[in-house]
């Protein structure tokens, strides 16, 4: 393997919040949304309950099974074509569980294939 000197930044927001800059942005409204269920509601994407919630479903499985090798392949050029950071950003709504859930998945992934990640959660703290 390649010496990974590539830093990663991940981020998680919500749209209403208004859209960060960054060079890539995925937009998962699309998945369950756990704002919908009362006994989640007040929870965030990093309780396990809640990730779950999102990503153990064939929506969410689907939705990473397509983008862990994408997301292989665009890091591995990226890092080749010489970059020295990437910034990545996931979208829901309000930005509490979709989307942090999401990126705390990517965050795990990411590390495990050798890149430096930071990682952070623009609007968990946001109420409104």
């Amino acid at each position: 393997m390649m010496s990974q000197s590539m830093r990663v930044n991940l981020f998680s927001f919500g749209f209403k919040h208004g859209c960060p800059n960054a060079e890539m942005i995925w937009d998962v409204r699309f998945l369950p949304n756990p704002y919908w269920v009362e006994a989640l509601r007040d929870h965030t994407g990093l309780e396990e309950e809640v990730a779950l919630y999102v990503l153990d479903n064939e929506t969410g499985q689907t939705f990473l099974d397509h983008l862990k090798p994408l997301l292989s392949f665009l890091l591995k050029s990226y890092q080749e074509g010489g970059r020295e950071t990437l910034t990545l950003a996931v979208g829901c709504t309000g930005g509490h569980h979709r989307s942090v859930a999401i990126i705390e998945y990517l965050n795990r992934f990411i590390t495990d294939a050798g890149f430096a990640v930071q990682c952070s959660h623009r609007d968990l703290d946001k109420h409104d």
